[in-house]
């Protein structure tokens, strides 16, 4: 049994290595993996971006504000007290810079950086998306356009905004055609004064107006005031007609 041993140790010896060389290798595998990246990554040339944000007027304070490269999906910073801001490591490429402020509005910032050029970045500004490009120097220096009004400011009250009501028009209206009208009654012939009253009157009584309205479109009110046309007889007729009679 003693001498049983040694030589099951024996046999066991090689299969336990080979186990344990198998559970080392991915292990070192991805230790070579990430050598790779990290040497990789060290010869890949990068650079930083620097700029400041300023208002237009110098007495209003910044307020610490985000800025992103690429919608942030790697490079994202926030503004420093003095508005001043850096992104680090920023490798070549075309890089979108945007402001991400709720109170100005600040332009957006298309930088392409360019291997054999990394440390002369050219920096072309758009006031607004669409708008014509501008080309501008490094370090940035971006200047708000305009400020952000979420909130209408409450107007105060004013007489003249009565004078908008247009139901307060009307009644104004009306009443100076109330004064007014004896006054111009006055300076009328009592034909106009008389024809003025039928139109009131119509005016009171729709179908009057109506049948009125129907009567000048027709004419047939005008044939009505026509007098009527006497027939005179001619001499001619009437000397024939007395030779008949002295005849019979």
């Amino acid at each position: 049994m003693i001498i049983a041993m040694p030589k099951l140790m024996a046999l066991l010896l090689p299969l336990l290595l080979s186990i344990l060389s198998l559970s080392i290798q991915p292990h070192f595998a991805a230790a070579d993996k990430n050598n790779d990246a990290l040497s990789q990554s060290s010869t890949i040339i990068t650079t930083s971006i620097q700029g400041r944000l300023r208002l237009p007027d110098p007495s209003q304070a910044l307020n610490s504000t985000r800025i992103t490269l690429n919608d942030g999906s790697k490079h994202s910073t926030y503004t420093q007290p003095d508005g001043s801001f850096v992104f680090y490591r920023v490798p070549p490429g075309v890089h979108l810079l945007d402001v991400q402020s709720r109170e100005h509005h600040f332009s957006q910032v298309k930088i392409q950086l360019l291997e054999e050029a990394m440390d002369v970045p050219k920096c072309i500004e758009y006031i607004y998306p669409g708008a014509p490009k501008q080309a501008i120097p490094h370090p940035l220096e971006l200047t708000a356009h305009a400020s952000y009004e979420y909130y209408e400011p409450r107007q105060g009250f004013s007489p003249f905004s009565i004078l908008k009501n247009p139901m307060l028009l009307m009644m104004l209206v009306s009443v100076g055609g109330m004064v007014m009208m004896p006054k111009m009654m006055e300076g009328l012939d009592p034909e106009q004064k008389e024809q003025m009253q039928k139109q009131m009157a119509m005016q009171q009584d729709p179908s009057k107006m109506l049948t009125q309205m129907i009567q000048d479109m027709t004419g047939s009110g005008e044939e009505a005031a026509l007098p009527p046309i006497e027939k005179k007889v001619s001499s001619k007729a009437g000397g024939k007609t007395a030779r008949r009679g002295k005849r019979d």
